[in-house]
């Protein structure tokens, strides 16, 4: 592949140096010498010298990603099978775990290649592709996948839509395509995947641990409310864990079949359950009104949403989010507090949970914190990569 050198400034010379994997925007005055979308770019510092091999790759990040600091490394076919054999390595104790069939293959920057992921269901892996740039070269890694072991088919996600939303298109990419809903495990627990039915698979793998410590730890007796529910995955975990009761909360209409199939494909009783399809602000009014408190409340929101009432951002809001929780939660209560936003670490996620405990005059303490789990590999020099946060939270007054 041809590969266009481009000179970036000083400060994203070292940093791309030290093993920052995104290449800024900003790091060249005109982004026009990156050239198209999949260019292979040889980066230097302002002097000429050597510094990354990466692509032009636009997302919110930055302007592509670094592939290798190895002047003499050939980005090509047996680039990428190399890099995703020795992801796949990495998971062997989960293709060994009969318990566990759902998990994360290749993590991006993690892995080496940014801009991609690649997740098994059950025998069956699906690309995501975050930029049209690593889209341009996904032959290399669709021929690499068909000398991988164990693989039955290959879906696709494209997530790089300039207007934000997701392309509609057939998902299926190659080998036997599966029946959906397909039953994956996790923990042994059953959920409900479908690979070919939009942006969404019916679970995000990256609350796995969280799951499993509601389910093992904090669910039992309690009465739990799962609000941004989604297809009600922690209202599984609860109730699998002996919870007294579950609400789940969404906006989505989607939300009401896919949860009642979530229940149904563990043998629980939907029926015994609450599923609300409903905003979640609004939710806590009506629970306001009708005084209901409960004993474990997940407040995981999307980083940024819109309905027709209101706009949300995770950066700008959570607190008084989690004031709202506060509201309805008993005394000693525990609440599971995550977000998935990027531009924040953890030390300031924390101001926020005590921001909302200060102004509702309650004393908390943080029982425990989970960031991704081992599967979801990142750089050290990524702190957005890391971008999970969740802290188990107990309300003591």
């Amino acid at each position: 592949m041809k590969t266009t050198s481009v000179r970036v400034n000083a400060e994203a010379a070292e940093a791309i140096r030290a093993g920052q994997p995104v290449i800024p925007k900003d790091s060249v005055r005109d982004m026009s010498v990156f050239g198209a979308e999949g260019t292979l770019l040889r980066l230097e510092d302002p002097t000429g010298r050597y510094v990354a091999t990466g692509y032009h790759g636009q997302q919110n990040k930055g302007a592509g990603w670094v592939l290798s600091r190895n002047e003499r490394e050939t980005i090509d076919r047996e680039f990428f099978s190399r890099k995703i054999r020795e992801a796949a390595d990495r998971r062997n104790p989960f293709f060994e775990n009969p318990d566990t069939t759902a998990f994360r293959v290749f993590n991006g920057e993690g892995d080496g290649i940014g801009g991609m992921t690649i997740d098994h269901y059950e025998g069956h892996w699906m690309v995501s592709w975050y930029s049209e740039g690593i889209y341009s070269m996904r032959q290399f890694v669709y021929e690499s996948l068909k000398e991988m072991p164990g693989v039955l088919s290959v879906h696709e996600k494209k997530r790089f839509d300039l207007k934000g939303r997701y392309m509609e298109q057939d998902d299926f990419v190659s080998g036997k395509q599966p029946e959906f809903p397909l039953i994956v495990k996790e923990n042994g627990m059953n959920f409900a995947v479908d690979l070919n039915d939009g942006a969404m698979t019916g679970i995000f793998l990256d609350q796995r641990d969280v799951r499993k410590a509601i389910r093992d730890e904090y669910a039992e007796g309690r009465s739990v409310l799962n609000t941004f529910s989604y297809t009600g995955a922690f209202s599984v975990a609860a109730a699998l864990g002996g919870a007294s009761g579950t609400v789940s909360v969404d906006l989505a209409k989607r939300s009401l079949p896919k949860t009642i199939e979530q229940f149904a494909v563990n043998g629980i009783d939907y029926e015994a359950q609450d599923i609300v399809v409903m905003d979640v602000f609004d939710y806590f009014r009506y629970a306001r009104r009708k005084e209901l408190e409960f004993d474990l409340v997940v407040l995981d929101p999307p980083s940024f949403a819109r309905s027709k009432k209101r706009t949300f951002s995770a950066a700008k809001d959570y607190a008084n989010l989690l004031e709202d929780v506060l509201a309805i939660t008993a005394k000693g209560g525990i609440v599971v507090a995550s977000t998935n936003h990027a531009g924040f670490g953890m030390k300031k996620f924390r101001t926020f949970i005590d921001k909302a405990f200060q102004t509702s005059g309650r004393k908390y303490r943080i029982l425990k914190e989970y960031r991704l789990p081992e599967d979801f590999r990142t750089p050290r020099n990524s702190p957005e990569s890391d971008y999970l946060k969740v802290a188990v939270i107990k309300a003591d007054s």
